[in-house]
């Protein structure tokens, strides 16, 4: 019988529903025998299975495990753990292919899949290519075998050879009560120093917070923490594990863009001339200081999955988003890994007398308003941006980046619109010297939302 695949589940980078509603465990099996005869196809054998730790996970990741095995393949499944655990899992197993059952940061009656294919990410069109696959049933068969091989323990010992020893630090965890605790406590196991764990056990239904450390409300317990425990920096981790959050001693936090100056510091006094990549929401302060310290700044488009492409193409050792997605090739295989990040933050930490909130007193300031999300009609979100392009193209007094949406750069700073690749809705940011300059781009940004027919979100 052909299942109905929910076509708004078939997102850019990831296929992402609510369970029992749009995201069945029979369309699972079918993506997942569709996903299988891509790898197939493409002269494939083996596929590395993980799942996190949603209440649904397990008999999602059972029923991915069928449909790939439908297929003829090798289904290596290497059990609970972070995204980053499965990505790793690929290169240690030698899989031609990884799928993760993970919903991410998303509500817990969400869940979804992420997948990669001969070390590339699989999204966009190729995801798409999936819906297609299941619902022609055009499906290789064969017997497949299904091998047990639990990952936990060699991605954390490997995570844990590129930590550097030096001066102890005190340091308070949260992992939200997502599937990065489990990793977490083994890590700081092994670590000096002495750590906090907040919110350690995994529990599906996020009891505590939600785990999403981009939101700041979401890090108010671990800046209790640090204030309670009299700590160097607070760490926190998205629900799957692939996204950073940092706080300095003072609850301060540090946003992706400005954690990248720091990493990019360190790669660049070894590795000078290298490129840097960012996401088109980050700073100009990042990419200023990349410049200044001798590197080569490419902003791209906002995504994970893009990035990783990115850097690829360009071979740069090291990419990020604002969003706390942080990718390290440099010394690692150049996927995005919040754990693996968090070792070679504090292993820069360890090195030196700075402290982390002397490293954010000493970057360039400037006012900015956050990343604000506002609904648009799907037909319209994209359209949009061109609208905008199009009207300030040619103009002298200012000048516009069109990498991904509009980024319109001017002598107060600049302003952002683009439009969401996994929503309805347009993502807008200002960045300025100071207030007065804030406010007169936010005012441009307006103007040009009206001349859209866009209601200016309030900020």
């Amino acid at each position: 019988m052909t299942v109905a695949i929910n076509p708004t589940i078939l997102r850019e980078y990831d296929i992402r529903g609510i369970v029992g509603d749009t995201f069945t465990e029979e369309a699972v099996e079918a993506l997942g025998r569709a996903f299988g005869t891509r790898i197939k196809r493409a002269g494939g054998q083996s596929v590395c299975v993980g799942y996190d730790g949603r209440l649904s996970s397990p008999s999602l990741a059972a029923a991915a495990v069928k449909g790939l095995s439908d297929c003829g393949l090798t289904v290596f499944e290497v059990g609970r753990g972070p995204t980053p655990m499965l990505y790793y899992a690929t290169y240690a197993l030698e899989s031609d292919a990884g799928l993760m059952i993970t919903g991410s940061h998303n509500p817990p009656d969400y869940n979804g899949m992420k997948m990669m294919m001969s070390g590339l990410s699989f999204f966009g069109a190729d995801i798409q290519d999936l819906g297609k696959l299941a619902a022609a049933e055009d499906y290789e068969s064969g017997e497949g075998k299904v091998e047990q091989h639990p990952m936990l323990d060699r991605y954390v010992e490997r995570i844990l050879t590129d930590f550097k020893p030096g001066k102890d630090l005190k340091i308070a965890w949260d992992a939200g009560n997502g599937v990065a605790g489990e990793a977490m406590t083994m890590m700081c196991d092994k670590l000096p120093g002495e750590h906090t764990l907040l919110f350690a056990d995994i529990d599906g239904t996020f009891p505590n917070h939600h785990p999403d450390p981009t939101v700041e409300k979401n890090l108010a317990d671990l800046k209790q923490a640090v204030a309670d425990k009299g700590c160097d920096l607070g760490i926190a981790f998205d629900g799957d594990g692939d996204r950073i959050g940092v706080v300095d001693s003072q609850g301060r936090v540090l946003w992706g863009d400005q954690l990248m100056v720091i990493w990019a510091k360190e790669i660049l006094s070894r590795k000078p001339g290298s490129t840097i990549i960012a996401d088109v929401k980050a700073s100009q302060v990042l990419f200023d200081e990349v410049a200044r310290m001798g590197g080569q700044p490419m902003m791209w488009k906002t995504g994970h999955s893009l990035i990783k492409s990115k850097m690829k193409e360009l071979d740069s050792p090291f990419a990020g988003e604002m969003s706390g997605h942080i990718f390290f090739k440099d010394g690692y295989h150049g996927f995005d890994d919040a754990l693996y990040a968090a070792i070679r933050l504090i292993s820069i930490l360890t090195q030196t007398d700075e402290k982390l909130d002397d490293m954010l007193d000493a970057m360039p300031k400037m006012v900015n308003t956050p990343e604000i999300r506002f609904d648009c009609d799907e037909e319209r979100k994209f359209d949009v941006a061109e609208e905008v392009k199009a009207r300030l193209a040619g103009r002298d007094d200012v000048d516009v980046i069109a990498v991904d949406g509009v980024r319109v750069v001017s002598t107060d700073g600049w302003w952002l619109l683009r439009a969401s690749n996994t929503q309805p809705v347009l993502v807008a940011r200002c960045e300025a010297k100071d207030e007065e300059g804030l406010k007169r781009l936010k005012a441009s940004l307006v103007e040009q939302l009206a001349l859209s027919q866009i209601e200016a979100p309030d900020f």
